[in-house]
């Protein structure tokens, strides 16, 4: 498995989905960005905006001519998945991107994004290309149980908001398949499989179980996960709603115990920095920031008197 693997979707019988692996944070098996080979050529997500060239190059591979491109689809503004938008649409002239419309107004204007972006993920800011704004006019804003019709295949619209506000899943009911966002966690080969993603500011425990419910309540054959990689559902759901409950559960346990929110972050760094997934020093700074976003769900939900 190495940065740059093109891939052809097949799980639970899928047809005409590829995907390439773009090395996220120079990490193979992390970050997948999906073409989908339709009537109207679609691209599911776009990465950070480094090595977007990985994409056009998919693209072309699939057979596809860059210029007969049409969708861009974001399932949500988190910039490791929508930072590349910008520098797609130069790349693929005819195309739009398209996302769930409470994300619309950070990509119209990515400053913000982007540097809640560099609070959050510190000095793996490298990995990142800072985004280009998107024009409105080819910047289409999709409504929950919205379609994204692409002709032989079309990608159904439900809002995914545990996670964060903006994210969306998209069902594609030829395919029987979702593209789960961070709806579903991360199914990585390299980071040991699945594993929570529960970053600041805006993980909410009790509206991801919800997610994955929803999820549940498609019933589909296969799942897409941008982190990383095709498979079939199986259990994948249920073992992702009991990995929540979980993680805050033990983070909150710790809290309690150490009394120091640093330490607490500290301690869950280390205990992933020494399993040997993702390198040391990647693991520990995304398990701080998973830390993070459970903590600060605990005062919000103390605050709310929960």
């Amino acid at each position: 498995m190495d940065v740059g693997n093109f891939y052809e979707a097949t799980a639970a019988g899928t047809t005409d989905l590829y995907y390439v692996d773009t090395g996220l944070y120079d990490t193979p098996g992390y970050g997948s960005i999906y073409v989908l080979d339709s009537e109207r050529p679609a691209v599911v997500e776009t990465g950070t905006g480094h090595r977007s060239e990985l994409i056009v190059d998919a693209v072309e591979h699939v057979g596809i001519d860059p210029e007969a491109m049409e969708v861009i689809a974001v399932t949500h503004v988190h910039l490791d998945h929508a930072g590349g938008a910008g520098y797609l649409l130069e790349e693929f002239p005819d195309a739009d991107v398209y996302l769930y419309k409470d994300g619309a107004q950070f990509l119209t204007d990515p400053k913000r994004i982007w540097e809640g972006t560099k609070a959050v993920v510190g000095d793996r800011i490298e990995y990142y290309a800072e985004p280009k704004p998107i024009p409105e006019d080819r910047l289409v804003a999709l409504a929950d149980g919205g379609i994204l019709d692409l002709g032989d295949h079309e990608l159904r619209v439900h809002h995914a908001p545990g996670h964060a506000f903006h994210q969306a899943v998209f069902y594609d009911p030829a395919n029987d398949g979702v593209f789960t966002a961070d709806a579903a966690g991360i199914q990585s080969p390299t980071a040991g499989g699945l594993r929570q993603t529960t970053p600041p500011p805006g993980f909410d425990l009790e509206e991801c179980l919800d997610d994955v419910e929803m999820l549940v309540g498609l019933d589909p054959a296969a799942l897409y996960y941008s982190h990383f990689g095709d498979y079939e559902t199986g259990d994948l759901l249920e073992q992702y709603a009991d990995l929540l409950e979980s993680w805050v559960g033990r983070v909150e346990q710790k809290r309690a115990e150490l009394g120091d929110d640093g330490a607490v972050a500290d301690y869950f760094a280390d205990e992933a920095g020494e399993t040997g997934h993702w390198g040391s020093g990647h693991a520990r700074q995304e398990e701080r920031m998973n830390v993070q976003g459970v903590l600060g769900y605990l005062d919000e939900r103390e605050i709310d008197g929960e």
